[in-house]
């Protein structure tokens, strides 16, 4: 059992308020071996850059607390694939800050929702994605920081969640080192694969390994979702208290091909400090446990 405990990498979003250093203690208190943050301000473009001590004693935080791997989640306002040339600019300047600030706190990935070319059509946005994905690594030629993919839930006009449209986009990218998938759960069951029951979870599976591949997946959230499948809304909820239902969790948590992946959740915090979080591991760490 100690060598399976090892290696489980589960945890959830973390708070970086009063510093990104304070994060590790909230996971450290939450029961987390692995968390996500936010580099900045998540409802802001620009930010002052992440001073030396503040990166020094988040370093230093993370070794004595053993919290590893830390991935990290770009700003919602960046859109790779905007038909607004302000926006597009702001967000490819943002996104560029934000691999390097990653870079700096030796942040493997970089979660990124790929984009929405709003009313100007799909191929538009991909080829617009495509280009900006390689400029923005092109411009951060030193990082060793991944730009994760995050299928998306297909809301609106948002590209992604097609396993095809993410395997187009890594296709498109020329530097394939510096790119990875993240999966969440939510996203892709309201963008239409199911993974409910284990015939389900296994074709989705099948699917994504053929189409994208696993050696690309680097991180996965776990949130159960308010809507249905297929409804194409993104809404988050607690584990076993969505439309998902808990066994899809059961088959993530026991599956060894996603050992070395962090396993991130996403869910309402409630108000409370972190408490709902602790119920939701409780449920994915006991399904780990029960591992044969």
């Amino acid at each position: 059992m100690a060598k399976q405990e090892k290696k489980l990498l589960l945890g959830a979003h973390m708070s970086i308020s009063g510093g990104v250093f304070n994060a590790i203690g909230h996971g450290v208190n939450t029961g987390c071996t692995s968390i996500q943050i936010f580099t900045k301000n998540n409802n802001q473009w620009r930010a002052k850059p992440l001073a030396d001590d503040e990166i020094e004693k988040f370093l230093t935080a993370q070794k004595e607390a053993g919290i590893a791997p830390v991935v990290a989640h770009t700003a919602y306002l960046i859109n790779l694939g905007s038909p607004n040339e302000d926006v597009y600019q702001k967000s490819l300047t943002g996104l560029i800050d934000e691999i390097e600030r990653a870079d700096q706190l030796k942040i493997a990935d970089l979660v990124l929702h790929p984009g929405s070319p709003l009313d100007q059509g799909e191929e538009y946005g991909m080829k617009k994605i495509i280009n900006s994905l390689n400029h923005c690594i092109d411009k951060t030629p030193d990082a060793k920081t991944r730009i994760s993919l995050e299928c998306t839930a297909g809301q609106g006009a948002h590209l992604g969640f097609k396993f095809e449209q993410i395997a187009e986009m890594i296709d498109g990218v020329e530097d394939k080192n510096r790119v990875s998938v993240c999966v969440d759960t939510c996203h892709i069951f309201a963008a239409g694969y199911d993974i409910r029951t284990k015939d389900a979870y296994e074709t989705t599976i099948a699917t994504f390994k053929k189409i994208i591949g696993l050696r690309y997946l680097k991180v996965i959230h776990l949130n159960d979702s308010l809507k249905g499948l297929g409804s194409r809304v993104d809404r988050h909820t607690h584990i076993g208290q969505g439309e998902i239902g808990k066994d899809a969790f059961k088959f993530i948590m026991q599956d060894a091909r996603l050992d070395g992946i962090p396993k991130l959740l996403e869910t309402p915090k409630d108000g409370e400090e972190y408490e709902a979080d602790k119920k939701n591991l409780a449920i994915l760490r006991k399904f780990w446990n029960e591992r044969e």
